[in-house]
Order: structure tokens, then C-alpha cells, then sequence
């Protein structure tokens, strides 16, 4: 009898959670790659590209940044969203944790921001730092002052 009550909630977490934030991390992921090839293939015209060595990058990592600022949007949106009952069931989970987790991504601005300072350019490498976080947490105060 417990068994049964824990198997049907762990049905339900599976169905209701689990799904959702599966599905959506995979698109999100693929948005970003795509985002960030598309924004690195246009701009290898006008830019130096990454270095082949590992924590070398030399070019701004505006695909990243794009991707952040995007997923942040997204989920202001969303946080809006559901705040107004706009939105609800499925959704919540799939976009909020799914496709902006995975559209958005700390590892790759890491990543970069590292390679930017182990290659000298530490000024690019700040002004990364300090614009990626503070454009995305602006995107998310403006919707929060919305919601008030």
C-alpha cells in the first residue's frame, strides 16, 4: 500500500516535473548552441576568433551574452506570465528550469570570461563580467517592479 502511494507520486512527479524540464533543456540547449554559432559565424567577419587552445579565447563572447540576456528575458516573461495566471501546469517547469537552464549558461561564460584574462585581455574580460551581470539582472528587476 505504501509502495503504491510513492510509485503514483513518483508518477506524478515524473509527468507533472521531471518531462517538462527534460524537454525543455534540450531545446534550450540547442537554442543556444544555434545562438551562439549563428552570433560567431556573423561576426568572424569583423572579429578574432576563439584560439585552439584550451582557456584561449580571444574573440567577445557576444553569443553567450546573447543567450544569457535572452534566457533572462524568457523567464521574466514567464515569471510575469504566471504571476498573472497566464500560464501554468507543464509550462512553469519547461521553461523556467528547462529551456532557460539550458538556453542560458554560467559554465560557458566562465569559461570564456577565464580564457579572455588568460589571453591579456583583462579589459574585455571585466567589461564581460560586469555587463552580462548586471544587463541580466536589470531584465529581471524591470519585470519584478512590473509585477508590483
Amino acid at each position: 500500500m505504501i509502495f503504491a502511494f510513492f510509485a503514483l507520486k513518483a508518477v506524478d512527479l515524473m509527468l507533472k516535473t521531471l518531462i517538462p524540464i527534460f524537454l525543455g533543456g534540450g531545446l534550450g540547449s540547442i537554442a543556444r548552441y544555434l545562438t551562439g554559432k549563428g552570433v560567431d559565424r556573423l561576426l568572424s567577419k569583423f572579429l578574432p576568433s576563439r584560439s585552439p587552445g584550451p582557456f584561449e579565447y580571444t574573440s567577445v563572447p557576444l553569443g553567450t551574452f546573447l543567450s544569457n540576456v535572452m534566457a533572462c528575458l524568457i523567464l521574466g516573461l514567464v515569471v510575469y506570465m504566471v504571476a498573472r495566471e497566464q500560464i501554468s501546469g507543464f509550462w512553469v517547469p519547461f521553461f523556467i528550469v528547462g529551456f532557460c537552464g539550458g538556453y542560458s549558461t554560467f559554465s560557458t561564460f566562465s569559461y570564456e570570461t577565464l580564457g579572455l584574462m588568460m589571453s591579456g585581455r583583462w579589459p574585455i574580460a571585466i567589461l564581460n563580467i560586469l555587463v552580462s551581470v548586471a544587463v541580466c539582472i536589470f531584465i529581471l528587476f524591470v519585470v519584478a517592479k512590473q509585477m508590483k
